[in-house]
């Protein structure tokens, strides 16, 4: 029998995130249901910024945080291949290399701003310019503390996230297989991406989601899990891309096995 043996695992991330992470939860052995949470959408005054920005080669660094940054912020860069550019993760790494780009820096052990700057060519930013790329209403800790090192910091919000609004039927679809016991793992890769699944499910389906054993991508979701009350298992991935995602599953789902 395959790894998973047939766990029903509700994918939540937004489209096209998503497909990746069901095809390896799949091909382990698990039923695949999606229910996308948020809508991630190019904002309409990017060039507005790009404008305000000036020449992108005054940036000493161009820091990327996640996959959706490059897929919407890519284009900032011009094609320039000469500027340094720092992600935060290996997702977001690996996008900018598919676009073309070579990657300077990223950090090891971690995937989180914690992490990047820990990094040593962040702790000595004194008079550098820092450009951040981002969505809108980004966590401030990283443009916070390189502030505090001495650099100039700039925004580039090149996308915006909304809750979903899915087609109608398709919550109560979900739901209704989630009653019947179809649904084992539901994931959660983002706080934020869990406060919208909270909103988009029916009152049934939030006391389906209170009961559920979480997949999340690391503590602070779970923490976030728990203030919204959820109070089901929680299986916390050490890396919050898809290898750390299903590794953990596959390892909740080894120790449980056992006799």
């Amino acid at each position: 029998m395959a790894a998973l043996g047939h766990l029903g695992v509700l994918v939540t991330r937004p489209e096209p995130q998503a497909g990746p992470l069901a095809r390896r939860l799949a091909a382990e052995g698990a039923r695949i249901y999606r229910l996308p949470a948020i809508e991630v959408l190019a904002r309409d005054d990017r060039a507005r910024q790009r404008a305000a920005l000036g020449p992108i080669d005054r940036f000493h660094w161009i820091v990327f945080v996640s996959a959706n940054a490059v897929r919407f912020g890519a284009s900032l860069l011009e094609g320039r291949r000469d500027l340094r550019l720092a992600a935060v993760g290996p997702a977001t790494a690996a996008a900018l290399n598919h676009a073309g780009y070579r990657v300077a820096l990223v950090p090891q052990g971690g995937y989180d701003s914690e992490h990047l700057l820990a990094c040593p060519e962040f702790r000595h930013v004194q008079g550098q310019r820092v450009l951040i790329v981002r969505g809108d209403g980004g966590r401030e800790l990283l443009a916070d503390e390189l502030a505090a090192r001495g650099a100039a910091i700039s925004y580039a919000e090149v996308y915006e996230r909304r809750c979903a609004r899915p087609v109608p039927g398709v919550v109560a679809a979900v739901e209704a297989e989630w009653s019947q016991g179809a649904i084992d793992v539901v994931t959660a890769t983002s706080g934020e991406l869990l406060r919208c699944l909270y909103e988009i499910l029916s009152p049934a389906g939030r006391v389906l989601l209170a009961h559920s054993t979480l997949l999340v991508g690391g503590p602070r979701i779970g923490a976030v899990a728990r203030q919204i009350g959820i109070t089901g298992p929680l299986i916390v991935a050490a890396r919050p891309d898809d290898d750390g995602l299903v590794d953990a599953l596959l390892k909740s789902r080894r120790h449980t096995s056992d006799p």
